[in-house]
């Protein structure tokens, strides 16, 4: 597999103004990404974890240049899509697709599946009529519908259906990258493994990146080759999926992970449970992110520094933190 990262994110940042707070007048923001950097492989899966607010569909979007960032960049094969010439924007879109959470919203009630489906074809191609129905059909069959589906409009499919058609209109142009946007959450559970398995299909006969938005983690373990967990708009751990659901070692993952179902049912385990609510992005704390609802903060290191991603070793392999107790460890090991 090639190593060279399709997608890369550096120092990614998106603040949002939201007006000015009294009695002082000072502008307030709201940091929903802040400092994010990772990188996708070609052919892979990045998942984003973490809970609702960290900063996970605010990334997403920026990487379909839905908003533009407030500080760093995003690069496609080396180049920045914030600063595409307009002569290749068009050509970004073709190659940049998303799939939605909920199918129903994302597909017009009406329209005929034919030129839902053909739609991102028509507006990025010019093609014949009849190529496009032709594409229009192979791309239906490799989501596991038909070509006579064609003539039907979206509420004469099941959920699972239409979901598929969702992930065909995606397909159609033929993009490098999908957007997976929480893409089995709002369908029923026997037909969430049916979709997570035509997306690895999908993934393994077209070699497609996927940059996956979730937060169940069982979704996550199944389907992605690493996994970055959220906190506050951060990135707070970061590696390969096996070894950080393995080896957790950010004391906010290990909560999170904690609070889900163990994936085998025999396996004894703690749940975590923290102190507090999520705090304010427009009144973030200051050090770590997480210090005011961590049960294992070490002092005033905690709430005057904010941690760097560092290297962890652990049972699966070496992976990245973001903590202070990472020190520690490094200490206690040299």
């Amino acid at each position: 597999m090639n190593a060279q990262p399709l997608i890369e994110a550096r120092r990614l940042s998106k603040h949002f103004d939201v007006g000015r707070g009294a009695p002082t007048g000072k502008k307030k923001v709201v940091k929903a990404v802040d400092g994010v950097d990772f990188a996708i492989r070609r052919g892979t899966t990045l998942a984003l974890v973490g809970e609702s607010g960290c900063g996970k569909t605010t990334t997403a979007r920026l990487l379909l240049r839905l908003e533009t960032p407030t500080a760093g960049s995003v690069y496609l094969d080396g180049a920045d899509i914030h600063d595409l010439p307009r002569g290749e924007r068009a050509e970004f879109r073709r190659r940049v697709q998303a799939v939605f959470q909920d199918p129903w919203a994302s597909l017009n009630p009406r329209m005929r599946v034919r030129d839902l489906v053909a739609e991102p074809l028509v507006a990025n191609n010019r093609l014949s009529r009849s190529a496009v129905t032709d594409r229009v059909a192979e791309v239906l069959t490799g989501v596991g519908l038909t070509p006579d589906h064609m003539r039907n409009f979206p509420h004469e499919f099941s959920g699972g259906q239409r979901q598929r058609i969702a992930i065909a209109s995606a397909l159609i142009s033929q993009p490098r990258v999908l957007i997976l946007d929480e893409p089995v959450s709002a369908l029923d559970v026997s037909i969430r493994s049916q979709i997570m398995n035509l997306l690895k299909d999908i993934q393994q006969r077209l070699s497609v990146t996927y940059l996956l938005v979730a937060h169940d983690l069982g979704t996550t373990r199944y389907m992605a080759d690493r996994t970055a967990v959220m906190y506050l708009g951060r990135i707070v751990e970061i590696g390969d999926t096996d070894t950080v659901f393995e080896g957790p070692a950010h004391p906010y993952t290990q909560a999170l992970f904690s609070a889900a179902l163990p994936a085998r049912p025999a396996t004894e385990s703690r749940e975590i449970v923290l102190d507090g609510e999520v705090p304010s992005p427009l009144n973030p704390p200051s050090g770590c992110p997480f210090h005011t609802r961590c049960p294992v903060k070490i002092g005033r290191r905690c709430e005057e520094e904010t941690p760097k991603l560092q290297p962890v070793p652990g049972p699966g392999g070496t992976h990245l933190a973001a903590c202070h107790l990472m020190d520690d460890m490094e200490g206690q090991r040299g």
